[in-house]
């Protein structure tokens, strides 16, 4: 019984360290600064052009936004 729950124990161990290292570390890209690195990237490799994202608007004060 305690091998079989050892092994049970690794393999846990082993799962959670394999989800826990996915991703990216760093701050999170808006859409409108994908769409930009996007363009510069097709630009770069003379391939065609996405079309020019729009400027973000900038979002209006509400009343619960501090308790976010």
């Amino acid at each position: 019984m305690t091998g079989s729950r050892i092994l049970v124990t690794l393999a846990l161990l082993a799962a959670m360290v394999a989800v826990t290292a996915c991703g990216r570390r760093g701050g999170l890209d808006t859409p409108y600064e994908a769409a930009v690195q996007a363009r510069k990237d097709a630009e770069k490799a003379k391939q065609p052009l996405p079309p020019e994202p729009e400027k973000p608007v900038k979002d209006k004060k509400f009343i619960l936004d501090p308790l976010l």
